[in-house]
């Protein structure tokens, strides 16, 4: 019986034989946990990220174009456009003809939109210094962003 576990302790493959991580999954791992912890906070305000998200790409004030903000988002724009009719139906988004052309739609942030995205800015704060805090990462600029905008 002995012979057994040592001969099935021998087949087995070495702890140093075992590969790390790939970055992309260190990432995507990161990602998933991070957005749900996100998700959490911002349910408190009875948003998603993906809302939440939608709110702070059109806080600039000048309005998006669908594809655009599909693109920016990285959202396909059949969601997006769900996304963006349950913000419009809570007043916080509104959507405008163009004036040249009357086909392109932009989005815009209403003034209620906005008095919503500073509270849940507040709690995505919070949530990303708590994060921070615990990983001993310093300012947003660096490895992360670079690594971002590839």
């Amino acid at each position: 019986m002995a012979t057994k576990v040592a001969a099935a302790k021998d087949s087995a493959v070495p702890a140093a034989a075992v590969e790390p991580p790939l970055l992309v999954e260190l990432v995507a791992l990161a990602h998933r946990r991070l957005t749900s912890g996100l998700a959490a906070a911002l349910a408190e305000e009875d948003c998603t990220v993906d809302q939440w998200r939608v709110l702070r790409a059109l806080a600039d004030g000048e309005g998006r174009a669908m594809g655009e903000l599909a693109q920016a988002l990285l959202i396909p724009q059949a969601s997006l456009s769900r996304l963006v009719d349950a913000l419009a139906d809570g007043g916080l988004v509104h959507r405008r003809q163009g004036d040249h052309d009357r086909r392109r739609i932009t989005a815009h942030l209403s003034r209620q939109g906005r008095t919503r995205l500073s509270r849940l800015d507040a709690l995505a704060a919070a949530h990303d210094a708590a994060v921070r805090t615990a990983c001993g990462l310093p300012d947003p600029t660096g490895p992360l962003t670079r690594l971002a905008t590839l």
